[in-house]
């Protein structure tokens, strides 16, 4: 086995061979970390350049920290270099920014030549993905919507519908209450909820056993849509 310590580091003038052990470290490690995102993602919709980024980025965190070295002004000057660029991607989530925050904690160990903190880091952390990936916490994807329910004033259904919500229902929250006189031939009560549904067939059971319940009550919307967990 190649043995790292036999290469003699200076982080003035770093050797080829410092600098490319370097290099393909990080290029190794940035892989495995856009391996196990590509395998522990649940979205559709992944974008080709952010797998991409994840790979080159470890890359460049290790070619700034190798410029750095321990000279503080070079520190200083790289900070103010960088900065005057400003980055307008959007990363709305928080899952995606922490695969990204890993592989510049990869390349920023691979920089400063932490090979072996690098690698078990990297290797523990692919293998706690991949393990919530597999695990409960880790759902495919869920109905969320809003259901709007317009009862008659004189049905005292409420408790009865909040059952109904619940029985078929993972969360809801009533987000809206009003209450509407004379518009109608009756006076009647308009109920918002938001609500996560488990699955389509589900959400269709609960509309049908509200309506069961008296034909005097309207469901004037139903809109659910699936959600992903790892959006961009």
């Amino acid at each position: 086995m190649f043995d790292f310590s036999s290469i003699q580091y200076n982080s003035e003038n770093p050797s080829i061979i410092y600098v490319g052990v370097t290099m393909i470290s990080s290029l190794i490690l940035g892989i495995m970390i856009a391996f196990t995102y590509e395998k522990t993602s649940r979205s559709v919709h992944r974008p080709d350049s952010f797998i991409q980024a994840m790979i080159l980025v470890t890359i460049v965190a290790a070619t700034i920290m190798q410029a750095i070295g321990d000279s503080v002004a070079r520190g200083l000057g790289m900070l103010g270099a960088l900065s005057i660029i400003r980055f307008r991607t959007t990363i709305r989530n928080a899952r995606n920014i922490v695969f990204m925050f890993s592989a510049l904690a990869a390349g920023i160990a691979s920089g400063v030549f932490g090979l072996t903190s690098a690698f078990i880091g990297v290797s523990v952390f692919c293998a706690t993905a991949f393990l919530l990936r597999y695990s409960p916490l880790s759902p495919g994807y869920s109905l969320r919507g809003q259901l709007k329910l317009e009862i008659p004033v004189a049905l005292e259904l409420k408790d009865e519908i909040n059952g109904i919500i619940k029985r078929y229902s993972q969360r809801n929250m009533l987000v809206g209450y009003k209450v509407f006189t004379g518009m109608k031939k009756h006076s009647y009560v308009e109920y918002s909820y938001d609500l996560k549904l488990r699955s389509i067939e589900e959400g269709n059971t609960l509309v049908n056993e509200i309506i069961a319940l008296s034909e005097e009550i309207d469901v004037s919307t139903v809109n659910f849509t699936h959600t992903e967990f790892d959006e961009i």
